[in-house]
């Protein structure tokens, strides 16, 4: 039988939990990749966008969460780059701006910083 420390659980569950954020990152710099192939009109473009959106709302509610164990700092710092790819998505939607490229650059440094 394993005998496993409440520390190696919960080490175990924050690894997990970046995992998955990656996972879903990386979903959402797929569907920007291929938005920005199909143009900023096609549905292609609405879905990676519906996404990213959906998706950077659920890390700003939980990053502003008290209980986020983050240090404070990097927490605001992650709140404003999400803050910034929402207004850039609204832009998009509003054809001022086709800046894919942007988000894929940005969501791509926070996957890389989740290994």
């Amino acid at each position: 039988m394993y005998q496993f420390s409440y520390a190696e659980i919960l080490e175990d569950s924050a690894q997990d939990a970046r995992m998955r954020e990656r996972q879903a990152i990386e979903r959402a710099i797929e569907l920007l990749e291929l938005a920005e192939k199909k143009g900023v009109r096609s549905i292609e473009a609405a879905q990676g966008l519906d996404y990213v959106n959906r998706l950077w709302q659920v890390f700003i509610d939980d990053l502003a969460k008290p209980e986020n164990d983050l240090p404070e700092a990097l927490r605001a710092e992650l709140i404003s780059i999400g803050i910034w790819i929402t207004n850039e998505v609204n832009r998009i939607r509003r054809g001022q701006s086709d800046n894919f490229s942007g988000l894929i650059e940005i969501c791509t440094i926070i996957r890389d910083g989740l290994k």
